[in-house]
């Protein structure tokens, strides 16, 4: 495939991801800011995967039942924006009281070099609570399959002869997806911008209460 016709691709690819999550991301903080209790949208389901975490655990869907999460993508090499986006979601993290039923998970799109031992170094470089915030690697096939199918994030690897550095190795998105107890991706936030952090906490508080009476 040619540089120009992969570069179209990718753009119309992950602009239509971005801008789908981008709506539901707005529309969301619309409803979040009305006085009743917002029926959040469903956009689609994330389907069962089984990846290994930062532990050297198989990691499937199952552990994530009756939890709300947010999941991102990044790798550890990232030369970009993976740091801001690491320490964003470490900040949402401290927001969060403990003992709520809360999970963060995060997908490396270099499952090659990003090994369980890689991870966990990186988990613990931005305080990653071991028990709250799984950070997964796997078969490159598998992890790309969750993340562009599950959880609609746009990754994909860039051609040697079109990065321009030694690291700039992947494309991806910088949203913050949450999901339901259920296992349902209930909206979409940018990763990188701080003035997220609000919104994101007002969705999960309010999906935590989806099924009280």
């Amino acid at each position: 495939m040619n540089k120009p016709t992969r570069s179209i691709e990718w753009i119309v690819w992950s602009g239509l991801a971005v801008v789908i999550l981008t709506i539901f991301g707005a529309y969301v903080a619309s409803s979040l800011g009305k006085n009743h209790r917002p029926a959040l949208p469903v956009l689609s389901r994330v389907p069962d995967f089984a990846l290994t975490n930062q532990f050297g655990r198989v990691v499937t869907l199952a552990d994530f039942r009756g939890q709300v999460w947010v999941a991102d993508i990044i790798f550890t090499r990232c030369p970009r924006a993976c740091a801001k986006m690491t320490r964003e979601m470490s900040q949402l993290q401290s927001a969060l009281p403990p003992n709520q039923p809360v999970k963060f998970l995060s997908l490396t799109a270099d499952p090659e070099y990003d090994t369980p031992e890689v991870l966990s170094e990186y988990a613990k470089k931005f305080g990653a609570a071991s028990e709250r915030w799984q950070f997964l690697t796997g078969k490159k096939l598998d992890v790309y399959r969750l993340a562009t199918k599950g959880l609609l994030l746009a990754v994909d690897e860039i051609k040697a002869d079109e990065r321009t550095s030694p690291n700039d190795l992947f494309l991806h998105s910088t949203h913050f997806v949450v999901v339901d107890k259920q296992g349902r991706i209930r909206g979409g936030f940018d990763g990188t911008e701080p003035s997220s952090q609000p919104k994101i906490v007002q969705s999960i508080q309010t999906l935590l209460r989806e099924d009280e009476p």
